[in-house]
């Protein structure tokens, strides 16, 4: 059994109707991973939204893996504002604990319209002022003590599951 390396797999390259929307994600190895993680599963854009974003930044681009120079990302200065101008054509979905939220993993996602999924600050998760915008929450199931992870692992749950729906359908 030979190892394959970027030169000789045969992953087919496809892009998702899919847009990352990071509130206050402000971690540059955090933002440098989803910049790898919104490559690895076709994301479509990657949109970022908070103060003080250190991109591009030595720790960001470390982690990146020059990811950032193919993946279609933007800045923007009011996520809010971003979310009102495009829940007419995107199905909206955090990704966060509520009391009404679905297990990601049982989920069924509405696959007619692109996908916009919306993640949170690192430390408090998506605002309530951006749950009150979305179609719906999903969260991942866990079965430790603790009740969130690290918003990349999170991020990397969410993205396999939902381009395995889109793949399916």
């Amino acid at each position: 059994m030979e190892q394959l390396t970027h030169y000789n797999s045969k992953f087919t390259q496809k892009t998702f109707p899919i847009t990352v929307l990071c509130e206050n994600v402000t971690n540059a190895p955090n933002i440098g991973s989803l910049f790898r993680v919104c490559d690895a599963f076709g994301v479509e854009k990657l949109v970022f939204s908070g103060k003080h974003l250190p991109i591009p930044s030595r720790k960001m681009q470390k982690t990146s893996r020059a990811t950032e120079k193919y993946v279609s990302f933007e800045i923007i200065e009011n996520i809010s504002t971003y979310i009102n101008a495009i829940k007419n054509t995107h199905h909206i979905i955090a990704l966060e604990i509520t009391h009404t939220s679905k297990s990601i993993q049982k989920y069924s996602l509405q696959t007619n319209k692109p996908i916009a999924l919306i993640i949170g600050d690192e430390n408090f998760g998506v605002s309530e002022t951006l749950l009150k915008l979305t179609n719906e929450a999903v969260h991942i199931d866990m079965f430790g003590k603790n009740s969130s992870m690290n918003v990349v692992q999170a991020t990397n749950i969410a993205l396999y599951e939902i381009t395995k729906q889109i793949g399916l359908k």
